[in-house]
This record gives C-alpha cells, structure tokens and sequence, in this order.
C-alpha cells in the first residue's frame, strides 16, 4: 500500500512539473489526457465500483461541456468560475438523476441499452436543435475566471485547474471506497441478491452512484469546453462512451489509478498509431492497430494495466515454487480503494 501511494503521489508531482519540463504541444495533449481520465474515474464509479456498464457516460460529458458554453454571458464578460462549474456540474448529476431513477430498475443488457437511450436522445437535442448550435457546435467566447486570481483563458491556468480537479476527485473518491457508501457499493457488486436477502435497499444507493458518475463527468465536460473553446454534438456521441469504456477496460476496472492509467495509454497509443513519422501511410488505419493493439492487451493483461506488477508477481512465485499459481476469484474479494 505504501508503495502504491508512493508511485501515485510521484505521478501527480510528474504531472505538475510537466508545464516546465515538455512542449506547448505536450501540455495541451497531457491536459486533454487529465480530462479523459476524470471522465473514466466517473464511468469507474459504476463499473468497477457496482458492476453497472453503463453506455451512456458521453451525455453527462456533453451535457457538462454544453452548460459551460450556454451560460456563458452574451456580452462576452468571462463568467465566474464559482458559478459557471456548479451549472455544469449541477445540470450533469441532474440528468444523471433522472436516467439512473428510470434505467436501474433494469438489469444487464437492458439496463445498458437503456442508458445508451437516453444518451443518444440527449445526443440528437444538440445535434437537430438549434438549443446546440446543431452540427457546427457553439463556440466559446468568454471563459470563466475567479477575479484576478484565476484565468482559466490561460494554458498554464487550466492545465493546473484541470489537474486540480483530478487530484480532487481521485482522492474523494479513495476516501469514498474505504467508507460505508464505497463498502455498500463493494457488496452489491460482489452480490446484490444477496445484500436484497439481508434486507438492505441497494436502489437508493445504485441511483447516488449513478448520479455522482454523471456530476464528475460533466465537471470534465466544463473542462473539454473551456479547454477546446468549442463543443459540438460529437461530446455526446455514442463512440465517446465505447472510448472511456475501453480505457477503464485498458488501465484494468476496479482500480482508480487503473482508471486513469487507461486513458493515459490510450490517448498516448492512438497518438502514436496516427503519427505518419512512425507507421507512414498506415497511419491513415490508425483504427486497425489500435484495435489489435487493445485486444492483445486484453488477451495478455486481462487485470489490465493496473493488474500488471501483480501478475508478474504471481508468474514469478509459480516459477519459484515449480508449480503454477492459481489466485483466488478476484470477484469475492475486497476492492482496492486506488
């Protein structure tokens, strides 16, 4: 445990002192890298913390970032950061609210195609309506401030904002796990027909994870938006919740730190797949490699990224021992708080 905090307080020190160390480039590319890794820590909160996949994670992200830009004075006056994000947040775990109160008296597939449902209603709101600027988007003119302290219109101020904001979540989110909500959580993804059987409603604590996941996703859509200057129907995309699904899948569910290492590695690897100065003009099936690129890691790492040193671990005491190390189901026990 105390290594585990050791490499994750190191990482975050990394993350800030990369302002000083890598590119203009490198900072824009690592800021939009920190808010896909708050939007897979709020997809994370239902999957690997109760077992829900849920496939509608882009409409609270869209909904976050379309918020941002709506309340945004016409007059051009950069809006409080004080108020700006609470709207975006707020408008977010509202929707998230009304999904989940309607989508978890489902279960499995239905429960997944129903979020999905609701997502694409949101979607083709934005997209057929002039409520979101249609196809072309809106763009962002103003951005918010808080006085003369913070101007998130600045790279260095939203890149530190963002990774504010990241550090924030991951840790109330840690804290969270190890408390009775993270544990209630733990016992209806191990097994909630029988958490039913003792008597204890799973409902109400289903539909706050649920509304908590769509709160910390649209705080990373009032970040996309403030960060791009610009949104359009595609935040809310279905491929955009297959992407951060992929991500947590990557990094290895269950863990925080997975979570975030999984949208680090892909954003990195399909930067790398679409780079013509490595692959040429395969660069152009940038989808191909990455695809068979996931699917060995799924073959090949199936705890993930996350998973990793331990697997080695476990492959090392087989080999020492001459035999092979079966370990038990990791579905009966206790989930990691990071």
């Amino acid at each position: 445990m105390k290594t585990q905090i050791a490499v994750l307080v190191g990482a975050f020190l990394l993350l800030a002192a990369w302002p000083w160390i890598g590119s203009s480039y490198g900072m824009d590319l690592v800021n939009k890298i920190m808010i896909y890794a708050l939007l897979a820590l709020s997809l994370e909160v239902l999957v690997g913390g109760t077992g829900l996949i849920c496939f509608g994670q882009a409409a609270f992200f869209g909904i976050g970032a379309y918020a941002a830009v709506k309340f945004t004075p016409s007059t051009g006056e950069a809006p409080s950061l004080l108020v700006a994000l609470p709207i975006s947040i707020g408008l977010a775990g509202l929707y998230a609210l009304a999904v989940g109160a309607l989508s978890l008296r489902t279960q499995g597939v239905y429960f997944i195609m129903v979020t999905l449902a609701f997502a694409q209603m949101a979607y083709y709101v934005v997209h057929d309506t002039p409520l979101g600027g249609g196809t072309d988007g809106i763009y962002l003119y103003a951005k918010p401030a808080l006085g003369s302290w913070l101007d998130l219109d600045k790279p260095l101020a939203i890149y530190g904002f963002t990774l504010a904001s990241l550090t924030a979540v991951f840790v109330l989110l840690a804290i969270m796990r190890r408390g009775q909500f993270g544990r209630a959580l733990d016992g209806i993804r191990v097994n909630e027909l029988r958490m039913r059987a003792t008597g204890f409603s799973t409902y109400p604590y289903k539909l706050a994870a649920f509304t908590l996941s769509g709160a910390i996703a649209g705080w990373a859509g009032f970040l996309f938006a403030v960060k791009d200057g610009f949104v359009n129907p595609e935040l809310l995309s279905w491929h955009l919740s297959g992407t951060v699904l992929i991500m947590i899948i990557l990094g290895g569910m269950g863990h925080l730190r997975g979570a975030v290492m999984g949208a680090f590695a892909f954003t990195l690897l399909e930067e790398l797949f679409r780079s013509e100065a490595v692959f040429g003009s395969l660069s152009k099936h940038w989808h191909l490699g990455l695809g068979l690129f996931i699917i060995l890691s799924v073959a090949l790492l199936p705890k993930g990224l996350a998973g990793l040193p331990r697997q080695i671990r476990e492959r090392l005491a087989g080999k020492l021992l001459g035999t092979h190390h079966i370990p038990a189901d990791d579905a009966v026990r206790p989930q990691e708080n990071t």
